[in-house]
């Protein structure tokens, strides 16, 4: 997709679901970031400057006449996050022949870009939570904060899934937010969005929670969690990464994305939730990578003629499509025709709820679920499993151990640019298998034994096949291409 520059930034455009309806990304440039205070769900209030405390956490919801407070408690901790990106070398789209013979096309030099976004500081020595658009594939990720001081921040990792990034700067005794319980929040309840929009720093804008768990189908990851607060707080281009606070001052959620049909605000933004939030944060600051937990079914939503046509007794729920093979939930004996209605003490009234819910624990989490079986309700107990079906954590060594590489899924800008559909991009490289076979660093992988290779589950199971097949057959067979459009072959024996 081509971005489109202004003295304003980078918009990202996305389909929406409905029909007519552009999502927008928060996004000022390719990347962006910010900041979010990682802390347990009750803590000391922020302290103002004259060490009063601003706003007593024991006040009620509904006695706020006005948001001072609340702005007060929070502005501090958000931070302004900005981006660089290296010239890069272009390449006019690839034709038939050039790609399957490496016939160099046209090159041309690209200036640097930069761009800019939102970040909230979660800890007083210098995490930051930002959304991954916002700083996906930067250079340099620089942090404004409030007072003005700058910082080089590095990028402790990203869970695309839910696009969430955490940062660091080496700094102690920053201001950060109190973490508040996204589940308490209500439809009508008063929240402010504090961010950048267009590069304003230190903005606060206010509106009500519209809805909640909705799924507006923006991620492009295998196993995304979507399950945003609707509010209608002014978001822009620039809020990315940028707090949701309640009228305690309580970070509840991060400004992600917007509904419009022009890139600008036009009534709609949606954030992810603290509780989605927290559990990713923790996960990448202690294994560097997020510990995904599956039940292992494919679900439907349920409607009026789902209803009638399954001759379900409900419309509230998670209705099971199918059940994978050998996973929890099969071993759990959840069958297909099962509808979810709770798991543990939360209640599931759609399948963004089960995702959600099932997206807070861990493999190895045993959880009771209960369903609804031929109008009879009924609960099990299954122990969620990772994406390998074991229950052991995945660290972020485990990922690239096979390969000595880590990837990311292609943007759109390149896809257009190489006139490709889908690719896998190594991102680091190290002593493994890859550099054996003299595979480049910034390697772009389409095929492995003749598989499209658009994610890197796809990839983790084309190796798995591999390593489970007799030793002569052992081998991939890589088809690719470099970021200037060059076609490469390699092959790579796992048996050696």
């Amino acid at each position: 997709m081509k971005k489109i520059f202004s003295f304003l930034g980078v918009v990202l455009l996305i389909a929406a679901v409905s029909a007519g309806t552009t999502l927008a990304v928060l996004h000022l440039s390719p990347r962006g970031s910010m900041d979010v205070r990682w802390t347990s769900n009750r803590a000391e209030p922020f302290v103002s400057n004259n060490g009063q405390t601003s706003l007593s956490l024991e006040e009620g919801r509904g006695e706020v006449s006005d948001f001072t407070q609340a702005a007060e408690l929070s502005i501090n901790a958000v931070v302004h996050v900005k981006t660089t990106y290296r010239n890069q070398v272009s390449s006019q789209q690839m034709d038939f022949f050039e790609f399957f013979f490496g016939r160099p096309g046209q090159q041309r030099e690209m200036p640097a870009q930069q761009a800019s976004g939102s970040g909230v500081i979660l800890s007083e020595d210098g995490y930051i939570v930002t959304n991954n658009h916002v700083i996906d594939r930067a250079d340099q990720i620089l942090v404004v904060l409030n007072d003005k001081r700058e910082y080089t921040a590095t990028l402790v990792g990203t869970d695309p899934n839910t696009d969430i990034a955490l940062l660091k700067i080496e700094e102690t005794g920053l201001p950060v937010i109190l973490m508040g319980n996204s589940d308490d929040l209500r439809v009508g309840e008063w929240v402010l969005a504090v961010g950048n929009p267009f590069n304003l720093t230190s903005t606060v804008t206010a509106g009500i929670v519209s809805a909640k768990a909705r799924n507006i189908n923006i991620l492009n990851a295998e196993m995304k969690i979507e399950s945003f607060i609707q509010t209608d707080a002014a978001v822009n281009p620039g809020n990315s990464g940028g707090a949701l606070v309640n009228t305690r001052g309580e970070l509840v959620g991060i400004n992600t994305a917007i509904a419009s049909q022009t890139g600008s605000y036009s009534g709609y933004s949606f954030a992810v939730p603290t509780s989605i939030v927290q559990k990713v944060v923790s996960d990448i600051r202690q294994y560097g990578v997020v510990q995904r937990a599956i039940l292992g079914v494919q679900m439907r939503e349920i409607t009026s003629e789902l209803k009638k046509e399954k001759k379900l007794t409900t419309l509230q729920g998670a209705y099971v499509e199918r059940v994978v093979p050998d996973g929890a939930a099969e071993k759990a004996g959840i069958k297909s025709g099962d509808v979810i209605t709770r798991v543990d003490d939360a209640a599931v009234k759609t399948g963004t709820d089960l995702q959600e819910h099932i997206g807070r624990h861990r493999p190895g989490d045993v959880v009771n679920v209960t369903l609804l079986r031929d109008g009879k309700t009924m609960t099990v107990r299954a122990t969620l499993t990772n994406r390998d079906g074991g229950t052991g954590v995945i660290s972020a060594e485990d990922k690239a151990s096979v390969l000595g590489a880590t990837f990311f899924e292609l943007t759109d800008a390149q896809k257009e640019r190489l006139g490709i559909n889908y690719g896998l991009q190594i991102k680091s490289l190290k002593a493994g298998k890859l550099k054996s076979a003299g595979v480049p660093s910034d390697f772009i992988i389409l095929k492995v034994n003749n598989r499209s290779v658009r994610t890197e589950e796809d990839l983790d199971d084309i190796v798995r096949r591999a390593n489970s097949a007799s030793e002569r057959d052992r081998v991939l067979f890589i088809t690719g291409c470099t970021p200037q459009g060059r076609v490469r072959y390699y092959a790579v024996n796992l048996a050696e």
